[in-house]
């Protein structure tokens, strides 16, 4: 590995402080990198080597003249000289950081996310802290999208004009080390136009952020259960919104470099961009099926009721099929601009999908549609739809289609199979979101 590749390599990883090559003797191949402390650092007497520096552009912009300095993301500095020099400005860098923040706090911080970004990890950029500050005008309430168990999410405007939202993760957020980890490594990984675009991270000071792409139509729930703004959402609306969500849901199983379970899908886990196509948003919680693993069981059920599968929120046995149930709620819910865990009917059904079903079976499904959509459908292709919603919430899962086969379905004019009475697994009184083991599920907006 050249000076060069050393370079990249340590650009990669949030944590690598410093670098510099190996084997002068030899002319300088391969790569020494230092991880947080700067350690085994000697003075010669001569023949001086010379050492690379990540340095804040915060904490540059009061060692240097330069006014660049403000503006970039992230600096290397390049100290060449003697190793006098070299300890003279460390010495000042100390001096500045032990003002700012506390270095065992920072290393600590750090440390945590060790490995996140490897060169396979490394599709993503590392804001810094000051960069999202001036951003968001420093977190200002004018700025504030939203708020959930997570935190809060902010509007930001970077200096060359891009729009930015930024999930700002609260200290006493349930999202932990490990979900923030998965949400910033499969997002880096994953492209599609019904997923919302991961920007990049900040990890500094305490403070764990994820930059996304800013929606200006924020989620699918402000929409379709709100009768000011359902009414924008017409028929042909809404049949975009349930085909670009079964795409997006089917390249996370089958088309993308990973096979990925969300375990999260709902009205609030799909944002809306300004032609209103939706993305699917929030990974904290999805998980990664390797080889040909088509299923797997947790003791930590995650994941918000009225959505989660029947064998998912019992058992812990969760699959492609699980999602599959979560899509066919969400798709109901769209039909009818109704909410699953809502209260209807005391008598018959407690949630959306008996609702649907009782009214599916006396023929009267159309009483179930979103009397905002007017006279913009056709009863065919709504019934087709309420059928397709109800046969991917059947109670086992072996009776559910795939999402490639509800794509096919949904694009064709196909014989479908009988749909069955629908799995029942919420009751009126466990209608929140839940997770079993720690904090409730968490939302982008």
């Amino acid at each position: 590995m050249g000076l060069k590749e050393c370079e990249v390599f340590c650009l990669k990883n949030c944590s690598c402080t410093a670098y510099a090559s190996a084997n002068i003797s030899a002319g300088g191949s391969g790569c020494i990198t230092w991880y947080g402390d700067l350690r085994d650092i000697k003075q010669f007497t001569d023949a001086a080597q010379d050492f690379f520096i990540r340095v804040s552009a915060s904490d540059l912009a009061q060692l240097s003249k330069n006014s660049n300095a403000h503006n970039r993301k992230r600096v290397i500095e390049i100290l060449e000289g003697s190793a006098a020099i070299i300890l003279a400005l460390l010495s000042a860098c100390c001096l500045v950081i032990n003002k700012r923040r506390n270095d065992k706090k920072r290393s600590k911080s750090l440390a945590s996310y060790e490995g996140m970004y490897e060169s396979e990890h490394a599709e993503i950029s590392i804001f810094d802290l000051s960069t999202i500050i001036n951003a968001t005008e420093n977190f200002s309430d004018a700025n504030k999208l939203g708020t959930g168990g997570f935190g809060s999410v902010y509007k930001g405007h970077l200096k060359d004009g891009q729009v930015i939202a930024v999930k700002r993760l609260s200290e006493t957020s349930g999202q932990g080390t490990e979900e923030f980890k998965n949400e910033v490594t499969l997002n880096a990984k994953l492209q599609h136009r019904n997923l919302v675009r991961l920007l990049g991270c900040c990890v500094q000071r305490g403070e764990k952020m994820l930059v996304y792409e800013y929606l200006p139509n924020k989620s699918l729930e402000s929409f379709i259960f709100d009768k000011t703004k359902g009414s924008l959402l017409d028929w042909g609306k809404r049949f975009e919104i349930i085909h670009g969500i079964a795409r997006g849901m089917l390249y996370l199983h089958q088309d993308s470099r990973l096979r990925i379970i969300h375990r999260d899908l709902k009205a609030s886990n799909v944002l809306l961009d300004a032609s209103m196509q939706p993305k699917i948003s929030d990974f904290g919680m999805a998980r990664i099926f390797g080889g040909d693993q088509i299923e797997a069981n947790t003791n930590r059920v995650v994941g918000t009721y009225g959505y989660m599968s029947p064998e998912y929120a019992m058992v812990g046995h969760f699959s492609e099929k699980s999602d599959v149930f979560s899509f066919g709620v969400l798709c109901l819910e769209i039909i009818t601009g109704r909410k699953n865990n809502n209260h209807y009917d005391q008598e018959q059904s407690q949630h959306l999908v008996g609702y649907v079903w009782d009214s599916w079976k006396d023929e009267k499904a159309l009483d179930v549609v979103d009397p905002l959509l007017g006279d913009s459908y056709k009863a065919r292709e709504v019934l087709r739809y309420i059928h397709i919603g109800l046969l991917c919430v059947q109670p086992f899962a072996n009776d559910r289609p795939t999402m490639s086969e509800v794509v096919f379905m949904l694009c064709n004019e196909t014989n479908l199979p009988s749909a069955k009475e629908p799995g029942f697994v919420f009751r009126l009184e466990n209608h929140s979101s839940v997770k079993h083991s720690s904090s409730a599920s968490r939302n982008i907006c």
